[in-house]
């Protein structure tokens, strides 16, 4: 029994590594398919994951409006679908909006069909509220399957060329906004987070990452840095 135990492990590590991981792996280290930086563009990209959620995300498009800065938030669909109002005000301020699954799950732990019923439903949703076409795509954790490539064919994937662990609150306070002093204009694509309800994550730290972004943004422009949305 105990050898039956072990095979069917190894039977299912195996699956999971043919399946999610190398999949992941050489889509990333090849760079096929996918954005991680703006080639032959002087500027940063800011992009946002996970949200959006009713205390942050306002809070977020406040600042970006502040200063003037357009960005791409990848929306989980059933958050979108419970706040529309904040889906409109993002597209009615200039930002893109592209899908982070319908809800937030790792495509290593979905089929062919499920994946290709949540990059729809999420598509859906948010071209209800906006009336636009998704461009982007960027699936949680940055997680790729067999089928990810060829389901996902009609969308931009949009990686990142910068992540800062900025889901965790000390890190938000010890390293976050050190870190993204460090950014260069090379065509730089950053990753934050506007929600922190997924597993992992600390629900508070949204606020302690604004903190860091606003003295960010407030030194980045009196320098003179640029802010660039991805679709220019």
């Amino acid at each position: 029994m105990p050898a039956m135990i072990i095979l069917t492990f190894i039977a299912m590590a195996f699956l999971i590594l043919l399946y999610g991981v190398i999949p992941t792996v050489a889509i990333r280290t090849a760079g096929f398919r996918i954005l991680k930086r703006m080639p032959r563009r002087k500027g940063i990209a800011l992009t946002f994951d996970d949200g959006p959620n009713p205390l942050y995300t306002p809070q977020l498009l406040d600042l970006l409006k502040q200063y003037g800065i357009r960005a791409v938030f990848f929306v989980v669909g059933e958050k979108a679908e419970m706040h529309p109002d904040i889906i409109k005000r993002m597209h009615e301020e200039g930002h893109d909006i592209g899908i982070h699954h319908y809800i937030h799950k790792s495509s290593w732990r979905m089929g062919q069909a499920e994946l290709k019923d949540q990059l729809k439903m999420t598509d859906a949703v948010i071209e209800q509220i906006t009336g636009q076409p998704v461009r982007y795509y960027r699936p949680p954790w940055g997680r790729f399957n067999l089928f990810t490539l060829r389901l996902s064919r009609q969308y931009k994937i949009v990686m990142w060329s910068h992540i800062f662990e900025d889901w965790k609150i000390r890190s938000c306070q010890e390293t976050l906004l050190g870190r993204l002093r460090q950014v260069d204009e090379d065509g730089a694509i950053i990753l934050l987070h506007d929600d922190g309800e997924n597993p992992g994550a600390d629900t508070e730290a949204p606020a302690f990452m604004l903190e860091a972004l606003e003295i960010y943004l407030r030194e980045s422009v009196e320098k003179g840095k640029q802010f660039i949305p991805l679709n220019e």
